[in-house]
């Protein structure tokens, strides 16, 4: 009996170590695969990153315009918000396509300075496009960029997407020139600001598809 308990009690203690080692391979495994979760955000490029906002409702009758000049051709490595930027939007093409810093202070994941012609760089259409980490942080940037213009309000509302209310978005006659205006909006994580010429900003703003 007594040789009996002995034998029990190293087998008891084999169960247990063994339970334990088995128990710290299952601890191992989940903190490795957590771990390589967190160290992929950072090397595949976009896999922390929002994605691309659905783009807003647009009228339904585009404007039968076509450009009359070819677009400027986004580069290999281009991000899926670049690609976002339409080639042209009724007889306006895209002419240029550069990142650029005027927002960083607001801390965006991205930002880019494009032109829109028709040609007659009269009638050119600037916009900025950027996006941040959160829906709050594209809000804050919203409302810093809409408390900069001056001017009448020539429109105000909400971004529409597949009907739903996915930002505002407001345009306003440029102070001290009424030939000129600005279109800010927010779609969701991306905010954009559009200017130039009163005619040219309200046509590309109104067929924009972002």
């Amino acid at each position: 009996m007594g040789h009996m308990a002995v034998n029990s009690g190293k087998q008891q203690q084999t169960q247990t170590s063994s339970t334990a080692r088995k128990a710290r391979i299952v601890v191992f495994s989940v903190a490795a695969v957590v771990m390589l979760a967190i160290l992929s955000a950072f090397a595949w490029p976009g896999w922390a990153v929002r994605h691309v906002p659905e783009p807003m409702d647009v009228p339904t009758a585009v404007a039968s315009a076509k450009p009359t000049i070819d677009a400027k051709a986004l580069p290999a490595n281009a991000s899926e918000l670049l690609k976002a930027m339409p080639e042209h939007v009724s007889d306006f093409a895209r002419t240029d396509a550069q990142a650029t810093d005027e927002w960083d202070s607001s801390s965006p994941l991205e930002e880019y300075r494009l032109t829109y012609s028709t040609g007659d760089e009269a009638k050119d259409v600037q916009v900025v496009v950027g996006q941040w980490a959160s829906e709050q942080e594209a809000v804050t940037q919203y409302n810093a960029l809409t408390k900069l213009l001056e001017g009448d309000e020539i429109a105000a509302g909400n971004v529409k997407v597949n009907g739903a209310n996915a930002g505002a978005y407001v345009v306003n006659a440029s102070g001290g020139d009424d030939a000129q205006a600005t279109a800010v909006w927010r779609n969701d994580t991306v905010c954009v600001r559009l200017s130039g010429p009163k005619s040219s900003v309200e046509t590309v703003f109104k067929l924009f598809p972002l």
